[in-house]
């Protein structure tokens, strides 16, 4: 999919400085993968607290297989 954006250029620029990248193709994805990875551990941390366990479920005893 060709695309044409508008993207900072000295944005752009440090991405590419900062991880190392080879390519600005290589930065932008990145950036596009830690930006879904970031938002996915957003919703997860919405959970904590929300599930409830059974009380008489003994996890130490599934250690000892």
């Amino acid at each position: 999919m060709a695309t044409n954006l508008a993207i900072n250029d000295a944005l752009l620029e440090k991405a590419l400085e900062i991880g190392g990248y080879k390519s600005k193709k290589d930065t932008v994805n990145a950036a596009l993968e830690e930006f879904i990875r970031r938002r996915d551990a957003k919703e997860l941390v919405k959970l904590f607290g929300t599930i409830e366990y059974d009380a008489s479920y003994d996890y130490k005893k599934m250690r000892s297989r």
